[in-house]
């Protein structure tokens, strides 16, 4: 085993050397524009964008021209969420999300609302779950764009994405989903789950950093965008800018590998990270889990230590790669939104620690971990003697 240890794939993960060797030719030899028609060096770009399109799109079933290439899973979001509701704007004002989208989906309501939308943000239940059933209690005549993420980044949280899909079908509103942490985790089929629009990035599939794409429904609705990238009328004139041909061969080359592993790599996973939970929950007094306990991802767990800072845990854990939140938000003082908007108290919300487990995560790497967080917490809490006392009390 060699340290340090990497426990924070939500944040991003390592890229896979079966996908770094798919890419390496377009780095070096096939270096061509995929705009470029005159000549093989474009050519050979071309093709290697349009597998990977198709790779992509039988992924989520669907068609190879519905997946429009963007720089990841933010930009995938603003365009998705922007672009809908401004072409949309004649049928009305209205979006409804949930209280713990990603940022990439609450700054881009934000920013509708500046320009005159309403936006609704639905508080979850306690486990980080937006029913259908809020969803429709908040549905208007003007309502144009619901955006739901399929699993929370935070708490790995898993939202009944088909049954929401179906109500915003039957009410004709658009469904656009942050899939960003579900793709390649669990089945995703766009036709099935009734999803207009999806977003998904490489990064968090052990793919490269800086390539991702935009699910844009064709037919029943053909979803429309007002593009936020203008100049050159790439990807169909939705996301202009010259592709980045080695990052999308990565994606679909992750795409690829995530498929033919997903039903024996999840269940391993599932397996370390329960036992990691067994192994925390058995040796220290009050460690809660926060999130759904079933619905949620395999490779996630996030946990409070009672009386114990997450920085201050942190600082006495170098050697392990953890994370107290979002990694676009981590280095705010303010506590996580998403485990306020769940019912924890700020002291409870700054007592919380993300793991992200993932493909190469070990047996060995995670009693290591046991141990060290254990040790860890125990230290802090003997420096902290009236924590200690209420714990005790409890």
């Amino acid at each position: 085993m060699k340290l340090p240890i990497y426990l924070d794939s939500h944040a991003t993960t390592q890229l896979d050397p079966r996908v770094l060797e798919e890419m390496l030719p377009y780095l070096t030899q096939h270096f061509g524009n995929a705009a470029s028609r005159s000549h093989s060096f474009g050519w050979r770009a071309e093709a290697a964008v349009t597998e990977a399109r198709e790779r992509i799109a039988e992924a989520i079933g669907a068609r190879a021209k519905e997946i429009v290439f963007t720089s990841g899973a933010t930009e995938s979001d603003d365009l998705a969420v922007l672009g809908a509701a401004r072409a949309t704007r004649e049928k009305g004002e209205h979006v409804i999300t949930s209280a713990i989208e990603h940022p990439a989906v609450l700054d881009s309501c934000a920013a509708l609302e500046s320009e005159g939308f309403q936006v609704t943000y639905l508080p979850p239940d306690r486990s980080g779950k937006t029913s259908a059933a809020a969803i429709e209690a908040a549905l208007t005549e003007r309502t144009i764009l619901v955006s739901i993420m399929a699993a929370n980044n935070e708490i790995g949280t898993l939202n009944p994405i088909g049954e929401i899909g179906q109500l915003c079908k039957a009410r004709g509103v658009l469904f656009h989903t942050d899939a960003v942490q579900a793709f390649g985790k669990i089945p995703l089929d766009v036709n099935a789950l009734g999803v207009d629009l999806m977003s998904i990035t490489a990064h968090k599939l052990y793919g490269p950093k800086g390539a991702g794409c935009l699910y844009v429904r064709a037919g029943n609705p053909r979803v429309r965008l007002v593009p936020i990238f203008h100049g050159g009328g790439h990807e169909r004139g939705l996301r202009s800018g010259t592709l980045n041909v080695p990052g999308i061969v990565g994606l679909g080359a992750a795409t690829r590998l995530a498929l033919s592993v997903m039903v024996t790599e999840q269940p391993r996973v599932r397996a370390l990270r329960d036992h990691l939970f067994a192994g925390l929950s058995s040796k220290l007094a009050d460690v809660t889990l926060n999130g759904h306990p079933a619905d949620r991802l395999a490779a996630n767990l996030n946990v409070c230590f009672r009386g114990v800072a997450s920085d201050a845990l942190m600082m006495q854990i170098r050697d392990i790669a953890v994370s107290s939140g979002s990694a676009c938000t981590s280095a705010a003082i303010e506590p996580s939104h998403v485990l306020r908007a769940i019912g924890l108290d700020a002291e409870r919300a700054h007592s919380s620690i993300r793991f992200g487990l993932g493909r190469f995560t070990t047996r060995e790497e995670i009693d290591f971990t046991i141990d060290a967080l254990v040790k860890a917490v125990e230290k802090l809490r003997a420096e902290r003697p009236l924590a200690r006392l209420e714990i005790a009390a409890e």
